[in-house]
């Protein structure tokens, strides 16, 4: 599927747009460590804030970053359409994620006029070791 994917926005411009798109986001441009037709790596280091107990980084925080990264490999390649929305978000908890950094690997699995959905592995140390697998799927409004 990829072969056939062509970007149209870049990390500067998906971090400009987070920026615009919600309100006291702090988005910048390195968060986004890989982007290529098809693919996302966004990186996240965790603060207090998002802990559980035990000093492991909260579900909540995880889903987060599995949507984030989904919704930014779909904007890298439909544009910036603000009003697309999750519509489904499934997500396995494999292992406790340390309080240190993390990262999502977004695969878009299918792009559609409709409807998109986005593979994401959260892992920690290096991509084998994933801590969390999500399947997110995206409503794309009709333009």
């Amino acid at each position: 599927m990829a072969d056939d994917l062509k970007l149209v926005m870049t990390k500067a411009d998906l971090a400009a747009f987070f920026v615009q798109a919600f309100a006291g986001n702090m988005s910048d441009p390195d968060e986004f460590e890989v982007l290529e037709p098809g693919f996302l790596r966004m990186k996240l280091e965790p603060h207090e804030s998002m802990l559980r107990p035990g000093r492991l980084v909260s579900g909540p925080t995880q889903m987060g970053l599995a949507d984030r990264a989904a919704y930014a490999v779909i904007l890298a390649h439909i544009g910036p359409v603000a009003m697309a929305v999750t519509s489904n978000l499934n997500m396995s908890f494999l292992r406790g994620v340390k309080f240190e950094t993390f990262y999502a690997d977004a695969h878009l699995l299918k792009l559609g006029r409709r409807l998109a959905t986005v593979d994401v592995r959260i892992w920690q140390g290096e991509p084998g070791n994933v801590a969390a697998q999500s399947t997110v799927t995206y409503a794309i409004p009709a333009s």
